[in-house]
């Protein structure tokens, strides 16, 4: 799979970082994909911001689009401010603090991608509650076959029990890099 350029120079600058936690190619398409399918005037979340790699994604699947609102959170100041220098697209704002909080405070999103433990292991109702009608949510790093910790399992397996029991969600599991389970807020009746 070919990584578009920004995404590439995100990838640089997470090696220069020593940050190992970035978006893997297989969800950064997926993201972009789904970025690529948000309505006019929509709105993004990116929970978990960490060297910019999804945010790269995110940003390469809007192309030349100028009228979404994309925000990314981390709790990391340091990171952030590092990322805050690349120069993103006006449309794109980054927000130090706890997704978990944050989100609540943000406003509703027509696509929300959960990539930091605030927000999908803490804080996933108002991940949830923060979809718009007929918005999607990406969650990764799923496959628990994937992670020795068995805490760490059990609150994944959390995590995926309540986003496929979900009555507002209609959500896929995807056995692909590190498992992602994609969500859709179901329109109301």
């Amino acid at each position: 799979m070919s990584r578009p350029p920004g995404v590439a120079l995100a990838h640089e600058r997470a090696a220069e970082l020593g940050f190992p936690l970035s978006c893997e190619d297989v969800a950064g398409a997926l993201l972009a994909t789904l970025a690529a399918m948000v309505p006019p005037g929509g709105r993004v979340l990116e929970l978990g911001t960490g060297a910019g790699v999804g945010l790269a994604w995110i940003v390469s699947g809007l192309g030349d689009r100028t009228d979404v609102e994309v925000a990314s959170v981390d709790l990391d100041a340091e990171l952030l401010e590092r990322v805050r220098r690349v120069g993103w697209p006006a449309y794109v704002q980054l927000h130090q603090g706890d997704g978990a909080r944050l989100v609540a405070t943000l406003g509703s999103f027509d696509l929300v991608f959960a990539d930091a433990p605030g927000g999908k292991l803490t804080g996933l109702e108002r991940s949830i509650a923060a979809l718009a009608p007929g918005g999607v949510l990406l969650v990764d790093d799923m496959d628990l076959a994937q992670h020795d910790d068995p805490e760490l399992r059990r609150a994944l397996q959390g995590v995926r029990d309540t986003l496929v029991r979900h009555p507002e969600l209609v959500c896929a599991e995807l056995a692909a890099g590190s498992g992602l389970i994609v969500c859709a807020r179901r329109e109301p009746a």
